[in-house]
């Protein structure tokens, strides 16, 4: 059986491995299960009383399964504040023809992550 990696630009090959290993993370769930609105890293690490630290690392574990997507916005002043969206609906995992393991990853329906992956302004 293999699983296989993806190139980090082919969103439509997710990596089963780093799903699952992201998954069977008690703080990585926690952060799928409040990213209902994009959140920033502090915000999050308050929701789930957890370290910014430990926040941080749970969201690049999040980002690079392609589970999260950060999104960047522009406050005034030029200062960037980055901030993080749920970006998928379902995960499902089944055998292929070939014998293979195959992940499907459903990406939301939600307008509003397509909407907080563009640059916004905050004033």
């Amino acid at each position: 059986m293999s699983f296989g990696v993806p190139s980090s630009d082919d969103r439509s090959a997710p990596d089963l491995a780093a799903i699952v290993s992201a998954l069977d993370d008690d703080g990585c769930r926690e952060i799928v299960t409040v990213l209902e609105e994009p959140l920033t890293a502090q915000e999050l690490s308050g929701r789930i009383d957890r370290p910014l630290s430990t926040t941080y690392r749970k969201l690049d574990r999040l980002t690079e399964a392609g589970l999260v997507t950060e999104t960047v916005g522009v406050r005034s002043g030029s200062h960037h504040k980055s901030r993080y969206v749920a970006d998928f609906e379902r995960v499902s995992i089944g055998f292929g023809d070939d014998g293979d393991f195959d992940v499907d990853l459903e990406r939301s329906k939600d307008c509003s992550v397509g909407i907080w992956s563009e640059i916004q302004r905050e004033f």
